[in-house]
């Protein structure tokens, strides 16, 4: 063989792979990392769910303690600013007009706040993604299904909720106790309430995915639909679900403290950031720190899953991966 011959044949030779291949969840990463936002978001998420798991084990003071002598301290950084000779690094973040610190408080309402929101988006995914394949993948369920989803989405949620709240307030509370039957209550309200657009978003999903060719194949073979929903449209419609998971989790968030702000959610001795809100309100002009604070943790949180939904989706969508 002459040498023109060889450079002719060799780049039509098959050449050994310099780099293992890339799997599809690195590649989804690798798309994700380049979201300077949504690595913040879901950076300040973790924290703050750290924090109020954890944040009792490092700050033991209780929230509920009692300090008339200590009432209306003033963070460090305000009494620092205003020259007060109250400053005390007992309570960094002060303490409200009974002497209760406000860090403690911070991180047990924020537990409460977080555990609503995930718990309520939880159930409210499981809900939609169940109605959204079931009128996506059965045309005989698309008609009613889709017009009882239009039938809750023309309701009013927030009369709507305080109405439930309401009604099933004290049963609850008498059945499960004070905390956990509002727990309950206000999850389930809350759940029940925030599914429409996730089973909108799937029904479009598995509509454009049940004609595909591997869905014809899978049913030309004898495959069961239930089969078929588990093995193909389920793992297919991960993207669109996991990007409705973050903004549902902001939504019950919100909600969760405008039930509290309104003083129809937990007791008046258990706090949440909102219920910190709706305590601090009265006397704000006097103390705005009292409202800053629980204000900016429900709107920084609820910006950090924003921004962490938008990576998710930016990431796990093919047809915009890459640019």
């Amino acid at each position: 063989m002459t040498e023109s011959t060889a450079k002719k044949i060799e780049p039509l030779q098959d050449k050994v792979p310099t780099e293992p291949p890339h799997s599809q969840w690195k590649d989804v990463w690798d798309q994700f990392k380049k979201h300077k936002g949504a690595l913040m978001g879901g950076t300040f998420l973790l924290f703050i769910t750290l924090g109020v798991l954890f944040g009792e084990y490092i700050w033991t003071l209780d929230p509920q303690k009692l300090d008339i002598r200590n009432k209306d301290v003033r963070p460090i950084y305000t009494a620092i600013w205003d020259g007060d000779a109250k400053v005390q690094w007992a309570h960094p973040l002060g303490t409200d007009n009974l002497g209760r610190d406000a860090l403690a408080n911070m991180i047990v309402g924020g537990r409460t706040s977080m555990a609503v929101g995930w718990v309520a988006m939880i159930l409210a995914l499981s809900i939609g993604t169940s109605i959204g394949v079931l009128a996506g993948f059965f045309r005989k369920l698309d008609g009613p299904l889709m017009r009882f989803t239009d039938l809750v989405l023309s309701l009013p949620i927030l009369p709507l909720l305080l109405v439930a709240v309401t009604l099933f307030r004290d049963q609850l509370r008498a059945a499960f106790g004070p905390e956990t039957g509002m727990f309950i209550l206000i999850v389930g309200v809350v759940g029940v309430t925030s599914w429409m657009q996730t089973a909108r978003i799937v029904r479009s999903e598995v509509l454009a995915l049940k004609e595909r060719e591997f869905i014809l194949a899978a049913r030309s073979i004898g495959t069961t639909p239930g089969a078929i929903i588990r093995r193909h449209l389920l793992p297919n419609v991960v993207s669109p679900i996991m990007v409705s998971a973050t903004l549902g989790l902001a939504t019950a968030i919100i909600t969760e403290s405008a039930l509290s702000f309104l003083g129809v959610g937990f007791p008046p001795d258990f706090p949440t950031w909102g219920k910190m809100l709706a305590d601090a309100v009265p006397r704000m002009d006097q103390y705005p720190e009292r409202v800053v604070l629980p204000g900016m943790a429900i709107s920084l949180t609820v910006l950090s899953v924003n921004y962490l939904g938008d990576g998710l989706r930016d990431a796990l969508d093919p047809r915009i991966r890459g640019r």
